[in-house]
């Protein structure tokens, strides 16, 4: 199951993608036990019942039996517009990215500890596919892009141990960590150089995690203007994800909904000798495995 926010006559949807992918088909018009406002309502609040019913109408004729748009006539949006909190985020969390991310910064402010990297990334409104980004050039010039597999939490929990993080596990998506380099460096910190407007994308679906066998070990890619830039697999994590959720949650407690962007691999901008920073009319496209694509413009 992939579920998707799309907007269709100018209203904007909640629904599920068909197996193949053509089709987005209403929530709505499928008989389930509550109606959902919005995707964070739907995480906290979906039953198995529902989820039940859900896959066995991604099984049926879909396009005579309930609302169903052809892909290329909807807009797909970002699958959580306004995140619950800000995204937490995993620095530096594949060994090829450490060492680019250590090139490329001066060495004297960076700095690995041996314990995992987290900080926040303000998201008051993600944006979704095929949606712009704003690149603040009069701010920063340094604009950068970062493939990233976004888990997202299904249930509150604090303290979860290892051998039981799946459960808190609603699904997975993909996320740009868009970044501004120059700020990143002048505040010898990642807060504002990665929270800027425009700078969370999100989607194109949230695929629910039946979907992916755990451990997760997903392809991912990115690519700008058609160009493959950075071309991983999830499997290379330093920390992984059981570790993550189980290290986070050591006396903070998680809510549905709740975002955790795993880290980039190596291959961004900053990792080229020169830096090979996005600038407006680029295209910059993020992909994993079993997902889809995130597709954006800079302007």
């Amino acid at each position: 199951m992939r579920f998707i926010n799309f907007k269709a006559s100018e209203e904007e949807r909640l629904g599920v993608l068909s197996q193949d992918g053509t089709l987005a088909i209403e929530l709505s018009s499928i008989k389930l036990s509550k109606s959902f406002v919005d995707m964070n309502d739907l995480i906290k609040n979906i039953s198995d019942c529902d989820l039940e019913v859900i896959k066995s109408t991604l099984s049926e004729n879909t396009r005579r039996s309930f609302a169903a748009y052809p892909i290329d006539e909807i807009k797909l949006c970002s699958p959580i517009k306004r995140p619950i909190h800000d995204i937490i985020c995993v620095g530096v969390n594949y060994k090829a990215h450490l060492e680019e991310a250590k090139a490329g910064f001066d060495k004297n402010s960076f700095n690995k500890t041996n314990k995992t990297v987290y900080f926040s990334k303000r998201a008051a409104e993600a944006i979704g596919p095929d949606d712009t980004i704003i690149s603040h050039a009069d701010i920063d010039e340094q604009l950068d892009y970062e493939v990233e597999l976004a888990v997202i939490i299904g249930r509150r929990g604090v303290n979860i141990p290892k051998e039981q993080a799946e459960d808190y596990i609603f699904g997975y998506t993909v996320i740009n960590d868009i970044s501004a380099r120059q700020l990143q460096q002048q505040h010898n910190q990642w807060y504002r150089g990665k929270s800027l407007d425009t700078f969370t994308a999100l989607g194109p679906a949230i695929i629910y995690k039946s979907e992916i066998p755990f451990p997760v070990e997903l392809n991912i890619y990115s690519r700008v203007n058609g160009e493959l830039r950075q071309n991983s697999n999830t499997k290379h994590f330093i920390a992984d994800i059981p570790s993550i959720i189980a290290e986070i949650s050591n006396g903070i407690t998680l809510e549905p909904g709740d975002i955790i962007a795993t880290g980039t691999p190596s291959g961004v901008g900053l990792g080229f000798n020169p830096p090979r920073y996005m600038k407006s009319g680029d295209t910059v496209e993020c992909e994993i495995e079993k997902i889809g694509v995130l597709r954006n413009i800079v302007k």
